[in-house]
């Protein structure tokens, strides 16, 4: 079965779904794109109802919500229920703000009357991961459908239940059939979804391999695409920083979601002046975290998501260390049922090292040691990627001189990156193009067409 849930705690499977052919897909297109039709008719207040509704309905079920994430992804629940109120949220910014955001801009010109109106585009084809699996899909779904869009969603195999009940919150709240579609297809087949004439754009959020097929794909049939990708955020500790606040920070941006996001601080770049006491305070946080059963709440670090993911990651590091960096802490997978590693510590990672080069998904933060504060932030922009970043400096105009040469997305001055509706999100380099969230994140996916009267 080409959808099947599996527990990361257990290793056990739970549920598998039959895939989908080539004929189901096509006729779920069709009817998307006609349902989208009727949708772009409909008024912001309207749309706004359905988004306002769903948001009432994810928090009244949010425990239910929480428990399909942990079960299939392997989630710390308290971080699952978290991730249901943060998709509930960003249902409520659209319908309070997207009717003003799409609000056509008046353009002085030899007119009489000129502006540019903001049309949705029709369907938007959104191939979601993992790792976030509520999330990820809202923060697309809730600017798309607000501007006018349907959504058909292509979402990771090990998700289903995640997928179809997310599907089943729209539905419920009132969105009209065909709007939002969970498409249960292979990834072979999104090729062929892309290339329908039914499907207007794509947004894909995954690794840089998953990206660079679909953007090609896109290209050749010239839909529009915005890609959000990997990551390999830099965490920039100068000599002024705050020591007490930057590790504990170290710690919950590094292992939430047991390391397996995009912005996780990856990358601890340390100047000389508290390399070690940062290591030293770093290591006896890692050290304390609780690993074990994601349903519970005292548990801090629960199971990657699959067996092949850990594989790799601990392939990643045992090579890292035979070329040179060295085991601080952690760095092997944990002997009990399921998918678990130890949180790990690399000390002494340099340019010879694997982990240098690659980007960690999981639960081991690398430790990169530089001479001054000119070296961090060359090593910070050497990488192909450029996602997130911050900075630890009690110095704050310096780390915002600093910040404006970070190649990434976002920086961060003495906080923890994360994703928020009112910010645009999204990445430079390898890490993909395009923004989601706030103002520009709606913009993405609508025609801004000139209309000129005389």
């Amino acid at each position: 079965m080409p959808y099947s849930s599996l527990n990361p705690t257990t290793g056990q499977l739970v549920q598998a779904f039959p895939g989908w052919d080539d004929q189901r897909l096509k006729q779920a297109l069709e009817k998307s794109h006609d349902a989208q039709a009727t949708w772009a008719l409909t008024s912001f207040a309207r749309r706004a109802e359905v988004l306002r509704e769903t948001a009432i309905r994810l928090r009244a079920q949010r425990d239910r919500y929480a428990a399909i994430i942990t079960l299939e992804m392997g989630k710390l629940l308290r971080e699952a229920r978290a991730e249901v109120e943060k998709c509930a949220s960003v249902c409520d910014y659209y319908a309070q703000n997207g009717e003003n955001f799409l609000r056509a801009d008046d353009v002085k010109s030899d007119a009489g009357k000129s502006y540019v109106a903001y049309c949705p585009l029709g369907v938007v084809l959104a191939v979601m991961p993992w790792n976030f699996p509520f999330w990820q899909v809202f923060r697309a779904a809730a600017p798309a459908l607000m501007a006018g869009n349907a959504l058909a969603l292509k979402h990771a195999s090990n998700v289903p239940q995640c997928a179809l009940a997310i599907e089943a919150v729209f539905r419920d709240s009132g969105l009209p059939d065909g709007l939002f579609t969970t498409l249960l297809i292979d990834a072979g087949q999104v090729t062929g979804a892309i290339a329908s004439p039914h499907v207007h754009a794509v947004t894909l959020t995954g690794s840089e391999a998953a990206g660079r097929k679909v953007a090609a794909s896109a290209g050749q049939h010239l839909k529009k695409c915005v890609l959000e990708l990997g990551g390999s955020d830099p965490f920039i500790v100068l000599r002024d920083a705050d020591l007490e606040l930057a590790t504990d920070t170290a710690v919950a941006s590094r292992f939430l979601n047991c390391g397996q996001s995009c912005i996780a601080a990856k990358r601890f770049i340390l100047v000389p002046q508290i390399a070690d006491e940062f290591l030293r305070r770093f290591k006896v946080k890692v050290n304390a975290l609780k690993l074990g059963d994601p349903m519970d709440d005292s548990t801090q670090i629960g199971p990657l998501a699959r067996l092949d993911l850990r594989t790799t990651l601990h392939e990643q590091v045992t090579d890292s260390i035979a070329q040179g960096a060295v085991a601080v802490t952690g760095c092997k997978a944990v002997e009990r049922k399921g998918y678990f590693y130890q949180p790990s510590i690399l000390d002494r990672v340099t340019a010879k090292t694997r982990a240098w080069h690659e980007e960690l998904f999981g639960p081991v933060a690398i430790v990169i040691r530089v001479a001054g504060e000119e070296d961090a932030l060359r090593i910070a922009n050497e990488t192909p990627f450029g996602l997130g970043s911050s900075i630890w400096s009690e110095d704050t105009a310096r780390a915002e001189q600093l910040a404006a040469h970070i190649q990434a997305g976002c920086t961060f001055i003495n906080g923890m990156v994360k994703s928020d509706p009112r910010l645009p999100f999204g990445g430079v380099k390898a890490s993909g193009y395009g923004r989601e969230l706030s103002r520009l994140g709606i913009h993405e996916f609508v025609n801004a067409k000139t209309v000129w009267l005389r």
